[in-house]
Order: structure tokens, then sequence, then C-alpha cells
């Protein structure tokens, strides 16, 4: 009967930990292939046309982040973003998130070029924020990792935008 009761035990410590095990591996999630770098917390939408019907029906405004895979730009501005907690935070919470490695066939995205890093926001009633720019006149929706601060103005105030303007 001890042999018994041991067997069983050691079975239900045998299925025990493995469930655990599995527990864990499920809690560090796979890193998100749509993140593609710009921040794994993030929930982000695959194409332009999920992210314009996100932002009407959750009344929160798209962030299109353009940008190529092979661009020393991007991968700066990319890292930069992905360690900024302040931009992860009100990215995950505040907005509907989009990055592209291609144009859309929506030229309003590219009001004065199709250059990368872009970045482009779009208010809930879907109107492309041209009047939301970056530090630079030649290239208007560009930003390099050092204007990251900027960068989170650009957010803030294109929230304030949507409690004004509805």
């Amino acid at each position: 009967i001890m042999l018994n009761s041991a067997l069983a035990l050691s079975l239900l410590l045998i299925a025990v930990s493995s469930n655990l095990a599995m527990a864990i591996k499920k809690e560090k999630r796979a890193p998100q292939t749509l993140s593609r770098g710009w921040g794994d917390e993030i929930t982000w939408v695959q194409t332009y046309e999920e992210g314009l019907y996100q932002a009407k029906k959750s009344n929160k405004p798209l962030m299109v982040i353009h940008h190529l895979e092979d661009c020393q730009y991007c991968q700066a501005l990319k890292n930069a973003f992905a360690e900024n907690e302040d931009i992860q935070e009100m990215a995950q919470n505040n907005f509907v998130m989009l990055n592209l490695m291609h144009e859309t066939t929506d030229k309003n995205l590219s009001p004065d070029g199709q250059y990368v890093p872009r970045i482009m926001f779009i208010d809930p009633s879907l109107t492309v924020r041209t009047d939301i720019t970056g530090r630079y006149s030649n290239r208007l929706y560009t930003y390099e990792p050092q204007d990251i601060p900027f960068l989170i103005e650009n957010m803030k105030k294109a929230l304030r935008l949507i409690q004004t303007e509805l």
C-alpha cells in the first residue's frame, strides 16, 4: 500500500509540475509578429483598413508608422520608440497602432512624399491629421531618435484634438 501511494503521489507531482511548466511557457508570450520590434506589449492591427475600423469603433486615434527593415533611420527610431515607456504605454492604451513596411493606396498618408520613417495620425472621424508634424520642414512626418519627446507631445496632441473636436 505504501508503494502505491508513493507512486500515486509522484505521478501527481509529475502531472502538476508539467502543467506548471506549460503555464509558465504560456506566460512568456511569443514576440508578436505584427510589432516588428516597435513594442511587443502593444496590440497592433494588421492593415490600414482594420486600423481605420478600430479607430472609429474605439474612438481612439490611429497611429501609422511607415518603415522599412533595411533603413538605418527606421531601425534607430524603432529602438528609441520601443525603449520609451511613455510611448509604449500611450500606444498600448490610447491608440490604435499600425506599422507598415509598404505604402497604402491612401494618398492622404503621404501628403509630402513616400519616405521612411514616417508617422501619421488619423483621428476617429477618419481624418488624416496633416497638422500633426515633426520638426523637419522637408519631411514633415519623420522623426529621429532624439525627437522622441517631440513625438510624445504629438501623441498627446492627437489625443487632445479628439477631446476638443467631438
